[in-house]
């Protein structure tokens, strides 16, 4: 996975996630739009054969970079906490 910078602002952050269509997008923009000072989070393919998704991140307050930064660590957490459950259930 590659991520190319488009456009970065105070509050705004405008990235391409290459090589990603759906998946990871929807998760992280779940993820980001859990955080109350994210305002909008969202991402589009430009086409439908498209391999890249274009990922949109405005801020109330804060920057963007630090709201992507607390949607990693909370997805991270909650992978451990699958793992840890999928472990315990399949003994």
């Amino acid at each position: 996975m590659q991520i190319e910078v488009l456009e970065s602002g105070q509050n705004f952050l405008e990235f391409k996630i290459k090589g990603e269509r759906h998946t990871f997008p929807q998760l992280l923009k779940h993820y980001l739009l859990k955080n109350p000072n994210v305002e909008f989070a969202s991402y589009k393919l430009e086409h439908p054969l498209d391999k890249d998704a274009l990922f949109i991140v405005k801020t109330k307050k804060g920057k963007p970079i630090q709201a992507l930064r607390e949607a990693n660590k909370s997805m991270l957490a909650d992978i451990k906490e699958f793992k840890k459950k999928v472990e315990e259930a399949f003994k």
